[in-house]
């Protein structure tokens, strides 16, 4: 430990050197400022999305420095409260040129390079931005899915410091897609992280996205560069000078062998079989409907804690219509011993609500998952049983 608190020390202050030391650079002629691009890859769920960052490049005063609004740091203070908050800080991080490239071949990544069609004074401009942005007191920024992130920053570089003099040509965005669409087009390879985020995240997310905002896409930031314009005193000229491929990726995507529709479909015929052979036995199988109703009631507390405690674009989330918190108290008094009157009522009125929300799911606000239709099948299939059951013990 005195050795890593000793490395992170050193390491720490060679980067406040390098930074102090930026911060009155004259960039020269040579100098070049260019965006990078990373192109997704499903080695991990938040990499398959894509990456962005700035390359400053200027030969004569030896520079050749990234700067990746991408990072976070594990050891911040309430690291995992943040998390669990959505108030995660991420910063800007600064690094060497060739330590960057070296992880990235690492990582057998396809990157492209684009250098910004800017003169000598917007150069400058952008370089000071970044070097001030990335001293200690500006670096943290709170990290948002859609709003705020690697790619959306680099936008707003651009924009803040080369104003309205770019324009950008949003023909890419005429498909209007909502933001929920446009990380499912990312996703074909992550069919679980795909369920997990729409469960968790609300109907904010199914909003259509503009043009403006589809750069929060890596992918898109770069498809709006490509495309934006940026004017000077006597002519306009395409906001990219030039483009270069730097590395293409070997990686070989397999499709997921067990998706969450197979879990599901297979999940909805062990109840159907349960509910029959209780239905022929007279058994209730208690413990089919302590898994369905206690786990379902348990996801409905965290999406509800998820609206109201978080900042994680969950509000307004039409899957509590099935995760229902309130099934852990159906569920409480389903196992008591002596039955309250009255309960099949809201088995009877769940299991409907299922049915009806199967019906209208193209219509809702909400993407709701197609792979959780089985699962919604097998909560109505045994709230009707539970009913069922309910009414012949009042009987």
């Amino acid at each position: 430990m005195p050795f890593q608190r000793l490395a992170i020390s050193i390491f720490l202050s060679v980067l406040f050197w390098s930074q102090s030391a930026h911060s009155n650079v004259q960039l020269s002629e040579q100098a070049e400022i260019i965006v990078l691009i990373l192109d997704p890859t499903q080695v991990e769920l938040y990499s398959a999305f894509g990456h962005s960052a700035f390359r400053v490049s200027d030969p004569l005063n030896r520079i050749d420095m990234i700067f990746n609004y991408g990072i976070f740091d594990f050891n911040q203070p309430n690291f995992y409260l943040n998390f669990t908050k959505g108030k995660l800080y991420y910063k800007l991080g600064t690094g060497n040129y060739s330590a960057y490239k070296n992880y990235y071949y690492a990582e057998d990544r396809t990157w492209r390079e684009h250098i910004l069609n800017v003169g000598p004074a917007d150069k400058q401009a952008l370089f000071d931005f970044l070097v001030n942005n990335a001293k200690p007191e500006n670096a943290n920024y709170y990290y948002n899915y859609c709003y705020d992130n690697c790619a959306t920053r680099m936008r707003d570089v651009i924009d803040l410091t080369l104003g309205d003099r770019v324009t950008y040509d949003y023909s890419f965005a005429e498909d209007s897609l909502s933001f929920r669409d446009l990380m499912d087009k990312y996703l074909e390879y992550q069919p679980w992280g795909d369920l997990g985020i729409d469960i968790c995240l609300g109907s904010e997310i199914d909003a259509v996205a503009s043009g403006y905002h589809y750069q929060y896409m890596p992918l898109y930031l770069e498809q709006a560069l490509l495309s934006a314009t940026i004017s000077t005193d006597s002519t306009t000229l395409p906001l990219v000078r030039q483009s270069a491929t730097i590395s293409t990726s070997s990686e070989v995507v397999e499709e997921s062998g067990f998706k969450p529709i197979h879990f599901f479909v297979l999940f909805f015929f062990i109840v159907g079989l349960i509910t029959h052979r209780g239905i022929k036995y007279n058994s209730a199988y208690r413990f089919i409907d302590i898994i369905l109703f206690g786990v379902t009631g348990l996801l409905g507390c965290f999406l509800l804690f998820l609206w109201f405690g978080t900042d994680h674009l969950s509000q307004y989330n039409y899957n509590l219509l099935w995760a229902m918190p309130l099934n852990l108290l159906a569920l409480a008094l389903l196992m008591k011993r002596t039955k309250v009157n009255g309960l099949r009522f809201y088995f009877l009125g769940f299991g409907i609500l299922q049915v009806i929300l199967i019906v209208i799911r193209e219509l809702l606000p909400q993407e709701i998952h197609f792979a959780l239709i089985p699962l919604l099948l097998a909560l109505a299939l045994r709230s009707f049983y539970v009913a069922y059951t309910l009414k012949k013990s009042e009987e």
